[in-house]
């Protein structure tokens, strides 16, 4: 049995981790700091700036996700979702124009469907101390076998997990149930393993290193993942219930 299914995932991240979704503008910033702490300054895929945060122009209308290590007060990574804006429902999402010549739209075709049923999760970015293992110094985050650690001494596979759990529990709370992600082969494989419903969608792009164009059906990856991460998913799904508006 892997060490993963040992473990209870939910305590673990309850002793550890808190999720906090990022509607204030300092936790905003907080998001933005942490990717230019990721993007710009480790990994270079993009220019530094004098102010210290990563921005692009699809900031404005996306939702983010932080999370924090409640035992030091630390943000240690962040993730974002987008849908198409009832204003501007045919704006492009960024996969639709990176991956515009790559899509195999035999398999799913964007444009052919209801613009308000799908999303993508994009910019998740996690700390340097937190992902970090000799041979990987110029890798955004990855997931292997020997992550998890122990219960005394864990290792976070939990937090990129927890990001897209977390995303996920957004994109159900917008309706949304396809959601849209560029992707290593690598990283897919190891999510597949967990039970995520993801396939590939296209061809490779070359976008700071080979990434696929890839689609997860939530509804499914939901009733299909490891029993170990329901409990974890419920847990996130309470975090971002304290902090959801009301009105």
């Amino acid at each position: 049995m892997a060490l993963s299914e040992k473990l209870d995932l939910r305590s673990v991240f309850k002793q550890h981790f808190e999720m906090v979704p990022a509607y204030s503008i300092d936790l905003k910033e907080e998001v933005y700091s942490i990717r230019h702490q990721v993007y710009c300054e480790d990994l270079n895929f993009e220019p530094t700036k004098p102010n210290k945060l990563e921005i692009d122009k699809y900031d404005a209308h996306a939702l983010h996700l932080l999370i924090r290590n409640i035992q030091t007060n630390e943000f240690i990574g962040c993730v974002r979702f987008m849908w198409p804006q009832p204003e501007n429902p045919y704006e492009l999402l960024p996969f639709e124009e990176i991956c515009s010549t790559s899509l195999d739209r035999s398999i799913i075709d964007p444009a052919k469907l209801p613009r308000d049923s799908f999303g993508e999760a994009s910019r998740l970015a996690v700390i340097a101390s937190y992902r970090r293992r000799k041979g990987e110094m110029n890798r955004a985050v990855n997931i292997s076998n020997q992550d998890f650690g122990t219960s005394k001494q864990p290792r976070f596979p939990y937090i990129p997990i927890a990001l897209c759990l977390g995303i996920f529990h957004l994109a159900r709370l917008s309706g949304v149930n396809d959601l849209f992600i560029l992707t290593e082969k690598r990283l897919a494989n190891h999510f597949q393993k967990m039970g995520f419903k993801i396939k590939f969608i296209g061809s490779s792009i070359e976008h700071h290193g080979e990434r696929f164009p890839s689609l997860i059906d939530l509804d499914a990856t939901l009733n299909e993942i490891r029993p170990t991460l329901q409990p974890l998913y419920r847990a996130i799904s309470e975090d971002i219930s304290k902090y959801t508006p009301t009105n």
